[in-house]
């Protein structure tokens, strides 16, 4: 164990001051923190973060962190913008292999899951992405929705936001008679 800790230490330099830190320990240090905080969001709820993914929140949260303390002097200047280079051209590194290896965007940007098909609705899945019906509802409403049969398909996206295909409605038909006995006019109003 002695071996392992004093090699954390020189590695990530665990137990130094902020000035005393290298930039090599500091990018280092952010390649872990950002691992650590994409699988701790990840494994959270992201109906909070709006339209951005888990991934992209992680950048923002740890480049402003990051970049602050070499502004104040809390970490070496040239080590913080060390670690938000590092982190910058990691998260570059995962969008293009997200964007050629769709397991590999699943596993950093989650994927979209149904909630809502034909109608109805899907308990199971509102319970595992812990979505309540009152919060289903209520992005139904400003979305115009107020009856499950408008749906044909309502998803949670991986930004966290409710995305809904409606459903076709049939024509209303009405049938107006012009003139006693002679004519019929067929109308279809259009939904």
């Amino acid at each position: 164990m002695n071996e392992i800790e004093s090699w954390l230490r020189l590695v990530l330099g665990l137990g130094l001051e902020g000035k005393d830190i290298n930039f090599l320990q500091m990018a280092l240090r952010a390649v872990v923190v950002y691992l650590v905080t994409v699988l701790i969001v990840r494994l959270g709820k992201k109906r909070f973060m709006g339209r951005a993914t888990a991934f992209d929140v992680i950048l923002g949260i740890m480049l402003g962190s990051i970049v602050s303390r070499g502004v104040t002097g809390n970490a070496p200047f040239f080590g913080a913008l060390a670690a938000s280079t590092v982190l910058l051209l990691m998260h570059w590194l995962f969008s293009d292999i997200a964007l050629h290896w769709h397991g590999f965007g699943w596993l950093v940007k989650g994927r979209s899951v149904v909630l809502v098909r034909d109608g109805a609705v899907d308990e199971k899945v509102l319970r595992k992405v812990h979505v309540t019906e009152k919060d289903l509802w209520e992005d139904l409403r400003t979305k115009g929705i107020s009856d499950l049969k408008q749906v044909a398909e309502a998803r949670l996206e991986r930004s966290g936001q409710l995305s809904v295909i409606k459903a076709k409605q049939e024509p209303k038909v009405v049938e107006v008679s012009v003139a006693e006995g002679v004519q019929k006019v067929r109308v279809e109003i259009g939904g």
